[in-house]
């Protein structure tokens, strides 16, 4: 503080504003001797947070941590969902593992995770790379276009779809004039063939989930300053060089979201193979999500269904986190 300053705090009685320093002590100790600070109810700053979220965590409550306890109990008893239950132990979760259809649908579930996040990552990782060497003319409607298959229902994706494959569909009408130019037949019914069924739909997913992807890639882009790849043509760095150098390390955080989101849902993939495939044909497109339905509603299996949903919220989990692990890790 200045001497003009005490000069004029004596002759006015007022007390000095003294320095940011000073301030800071006086609030401190203001709070040391009161324990609050004035003019704020004792708890008054804790306790309307909690009044703020108590809708919401009871909503979550309901809808899913009651639901998740319930599942957890009924994993290990077998019940047909009407008459009484018999304690099974972990017979439930032994039969996951050692039915050989049941170990069939997470085969077909990993099939799934290339062609709902691994493919489509690449793709947007593709795209965002060749767009950030350049400047491309309409990017905000080319972004809404990819993004589209996001919003629409799955159900819709799916009838969608079953058209594109069906045996008169666009697919087959283009194969046949390939055909008739003189190149090998290569029409199929897609989603009723056993050998490409399940590609024909993880195709579906990496339609809809590319959009997200790429939407995810071009904000964290945005956010890379210039300069790093005005420094990287300076050295010299070609297209793949400045990929790898500097698009895929200032992308660790969304690539983890990225690939979180995508391996969700290829895990809740239900809807577009019930209404695609049924699950067939035979075993050949069933995954757990729709083993949860069909154990439960179909064959009265409630405590194996439950089981089965259980363990796929497990695999969710260790996804989940051998991601974050693995994205810390290239950044470390």
């Amino acid at each position: 503080m200045t001497t003009v300053a005490r000069q004029k705090s004596r002759r006015t009685g007022e007390k000095p504003p003294g320095t940011r320093a000073e301030r800071r002590a006086e609030r401190r100790a203001e709070r040391s001797a009161g324990g609050r600070v004035k003019g704020r109810a004792p708890g008054e700053a804790r306790n309307i947070g909690w009044l703020y979220i108590l809708p919401a965590l009871l909503v979550y409550g309901a809808f899913l941590l009651w639901p998740l306890v319930r599942g957890v109990q009924f994993s290990f008893y077998d019940w047909d969902g009407l008459g009484s239950a018999t304690w099974a132990g972990f017979s439930n979760y032994t039969t996951t593992w050692t039915d050989p259809a049941l170990r069939g649908s997470f085969g077909h579930l990993l099939v799934l995770v290339v062609f709902y996040s691994i493919l489509p990552c690449c793709i947007a990782f593709v795209l965002v790379a060749a767009m950030s060497r350049t400047k491309i003319r309409g990017m905000t409607f080319f972004r809404t276009v990819l993004f589209l298959p996001q919003v629409i229902a799955m159900v819709a994706v799916a009838v969608a779809w079953q058209w594109v494959y069906s045996a008169d569909g666009p697919v087959n009408t283009v194969l046949g004039r390939l055909h008739d130019a003189g190149l090998p037949d290569w029409r199929h019914g897609w989603l009723g063939d056993f050998t490409f069924a399940l590609p024909a739909v993880g195709l579906v997913g990496t339609w809809v989930e590319i959009g997200l992807a790429f939407v995810l890639f071009m904000a964290g882009v945005q956010r890379i300053p210039r300069e790093l790849y005005e420094a990287a043509r300076i050295d010299g760095a070609g297209p793949v060089r400045e990929f790898f150098a500097v698009t895929l390390p200032g992308l660790r955080r969304e690539l983890a979201v990225a690939l979180t989101l995508t391996t969700t849902m290829s895990l809740r993939n239900f809807d577009l193979i019930y209404m695609a495939t049924g699950g067939g044909p035979g075993n050949a497109t069933k995954v757990p999500a729709y083993e949860v339905y069909n154990r439960t509603f179909n064959t009265g299996e409630v405590g194996l269904g439950c089981a089965i949903g259980i363990t796929m919220a497990v695999l969710l989990f260790a996804a989940t986190a051998a991601i974050g692990r693995l994205v810390e890790g290239k950044g470390a």
